[in-house]
């Protein structure tokens, strides 16, 4: 593999002589996508049956909304912490007590009565979530080279959408019938086993799969600041968090209050959109992100701005028209959001070097969660409260979607001047 470092000095990296048979890169991929898988269905559960909720505690969209606030509040808060840790000490470790903590607040879902008891359980959730979040991807890069790390992402990646739509299938199947505590309790005990699995496979080395470059820019937490590659990366992510945060979590009520879909109907629906696109769309996106990188160095900057831009009149009109043409919009309008999914994060994990590289992650969670998701379920919730409209609501999610694909597509200029060859 050849890289273009610094000062266009050109280094040759014998990548198979690095890796080591032992460390079985396809089984620890495997495994870090079912936890991930888990992650998103954990996390969804609570979208397929907030209607639930919010009839048995009687709260206001506004008071719903802030339940996804206070679960990116901490989650973003840990992970800076969590990414310190992973830059100094054992992953798979960090990552395993993670789990345990996030699996372990669910299962106490069982016990949770009252709205305040709910927002104090999501809320912890976060925490645990956040270890996971900030070193998983570490370990992907670790695992596999620079020319192929767009479709490593993008076979991890499919735990956001497929553990989406698996988390409103569950709710929308289990939640009606046996109310909304019994979906959670089903997700939190898987949990306890994937995180034993990861005690058993071994770390890769930091840094195995590419030359480090010692760049202050690109090697030092301060060199983030002056680090474009990785400030677009992550701006344009924040701006898809807000949309797709906000869109997540009021789509199935929109469905239900607005074009008077029966809940389950609803959850299924769009669970089943996702689900397809999930695979579909995020693998296509990896693979062709990956082709282009060939070429040119910011092909994952444009890939995921192009895409993006794509998907704002798609949503606009998924949004307001009524009647058959609604779900193949929303068909297509997932396919192009989830499109750029792995090349987004591809980007974002070569912007900088692997040895802080953990740190970097957790710094772009905190960013994007702060400006993203943290916040748009609660204003589109308070939008809609005021206009007496959800439809007026999803303006925020539209315009933070069409700067998403504007910021990433400005990005490309930043963009590391790595040249992969194919192994």
């Amino acid at each position: 593999m050849r890289l273009v470092c610094a000062g266009g000095k050109e280094k040759t990296y014998n990548y198979s002589a690095r890796m080591q048979p032992k460390l079985y890169p396809r089984l620890m991929l495997a495994l870090l996508t079912g936890i991930n898988i888990l992650n998103y269905i954990d996390r969804s559960i609570l979208f397929g049956v907030q209607t639930l909720i919010q009839n048995e505690f009687h709260v206001s969209n506004a008071a719903m909304g802030k339940l996804t606030s206070a679960f990116f509040i901490c989650y973003m808060v840990a992970g800076p912490v969590m990414g310190w840790m992973g830059d100094r000490y054992s992953r798979k470790l960090i990552v395993a007590v993670g789990i345990f903590i996030w699996s372990g607040f669910t299962l106490l879902t069982w016990v949770t009565h009252t709205y305040n008891q709910l927002l104090f359980r999501h809320a912890i959730v976060g925490i645990g979530e956040a270890s996971y979040a900030t070193i998983a991807p570490t370990l992907i890069a670790d695992l596999f080279p620079v020319e192929r790390r767009g479709r490593m992402l993008a076979i991890f990646y499919l735990g956001l959408p497929f553990g989406t739509a698996a988390g409103f299938f569950i709710g929308g199947i289990l939640g009606p019938h046996f109310g909304w505590r019994i979906p959670f309790m089903v997700v939190a005990l898987p949990g306890f086993v994937l995180a034993l699995l990861m005690l058993l496979l071994r770390e890769p080395p930091r840094g195995q799969t590419e030359i480090d470059d010692t760049s202050p820019i690109r090697s030092t937490v301060p060199g983030l600041l002056k680090n474009g590659a990785f400030i677009t990366a992550t701006l344009g992510m924040a701006m898809y968090t807000f949309a797709i945060g906000g869109l997540q979590q009021w789509i199935v009520p929109f469905l239900e209050r607005v074009r008077k879909v029966p809940l389950a109907q609803a959850d299924h629906a769009f669970g089943a959109m996702a689900a397809f696109n999930g695979i579909v769309a995020t693998l296509i996106g990896g693979w062709a992100a990956d082709r282009l990188l060939k070429r040119y160095n910011g092909a994952y900057y444009t890939f995921s701005g192009i895409t993006m831009l794509i998907s704002v009149p798609l949503m606009v009109l998924t949004i307001y028209i009524a009647g058959r043409p609604l779900y193949p919009l929303m068909f297509v309008t997932l396919f192009f959001v989830l499109l750029g999914t792995a090349p987004s994060n591809a980007a974002l994990v070569n912007a900088v070097s692997p040895r802080i590289r953990a740190t970097a992650l957790a710094v772009n969670l905190f960013v994007i969660h702060l400006l993203g998701d943290a916040s748009s379920p609660w204003i589109i919730g308070k939008i809609s409260d005021i206009s007496s409209s959800l439809q007026i609501g999803f303006w925020a999610a539209f315009l933070a979607a069409a700067l998403s694909g504007i910021i990433y597509l400005y990005g490309a200029r930043f963009a590391p001047r790595l040249q992969p060859t194919t192994r």
